[in-house]
């Protein structure tokens, strides 16, 4: 993404432009232009051929997004909201497969990643577990959002690594739950009802409280503004929190796992 945002910003420089004056055209704000400019958010197509039309660049914005090697395209299925999880001052995160991106440890996460099907090779790896550690800070800023985890105990079953990456990682959730302005919590096996059966999920709400929500598919991602769609998630997100079990009985059962490790 970087080279079509560097594209941009010259094209953008040669007709005149600011990021400001860009971004008033066409209602996405100065900020959002510096992203894409940055690399840090994708340039969607349907932008892109706008972009083209105004600043009479032929297609070249498009024709680049089009031909971009599929390795650079893997991170735009989450680049826009990474963006917005960077700034939220609110994260909220069901999660059933996995333990939460925002709470893994290294060799949690490389072992995620060597599960991966097709393969990755090495760096690639190496690559994507820099960036998820990276992704941490977040919960270590000055002022720190307000989080909130559930996590299905399925997903803490699993031993993904070997028994010293499974232990390190529980030990790791243990620490993390204790944390100021982190609240934790289990969803158990065994109950009669679960409010997150069509999937995980996670609510943000931006600085300028605008609340999003987010989740992931097999071969893409989905970010949602709409209220309504928002407002059902955060209704669920809710009733998964009722039939979770509490922060300290939750590190309990940490304890308990640790225990049978």
């Amino acid at each position: 993404m970087k080279m079509v945002g560097a594209l941009l910003a010259l094209f953008r420089e040669a007709a005149g432009h600011t990021q400001r004056s860009l971004g008033e055209i066409f209602v996405v704000g100065e900020q959002q232009i510096a992203s894409i400019e940055q690399g840090r958010r994708p340039l969607k197509p349907d932008l892109a051929e706008q972009l083209d039309q105004l600043l009479d660049t032929k297609g070249a914005l498009a024709a680049a997004l089009a031909e971009m090697p599929e390795v650079d395209l893997v991170p735009l299925w989450a680049e826009e909201y990474l963006d917005r999880e960077r700034e939220a001052i609110a994260i909220s995160w069901y999660e059933s497969l996995l333990v939460p991106g925002l709470l893994q440890t290294e060799a949690y996460a490389r072992a995620v990643f060597r599960s991966r099907v097709p393969v990755y090779d090495e760096d690639e790896i190496e690559q994507f577990v820099a960036a998820r550690i990276e992704r941490r800070q977040i919960l270590h800023r000055k002022v720190p959002p307000t989080a909130s985890f559930v996590i299905w105990e399925a997903a803490l079953r699993d031993r993904l690594g070997g028994r010293e990456v499974y232990v390190e990682q529980l030990r790791h959730l243990h620490e993390y739950g204790c944390l100021p302005g982190i609240a934790l919590q289990v969803l158990p096996l065994g109950r009669t009802s679960h409010a997150g059966l069509e999937g995980p999920f996670i609510l943000l709400e931006t600085p300028d409280h605008q609340r999003l929500a987010y989740s992931e598919t097999q071969r893409g991602s989905t970010l949602v503004a709409a209220p309504d769609e928002v407002g059902i998630l955060t209704q669920k997100y809710a009733m998964l929190r009722t039939q979770a079990l509490n922060t300290e009985d939750t590190r309990d059962l940490l304890d308990r796992l640790l225990g049978e490790a």
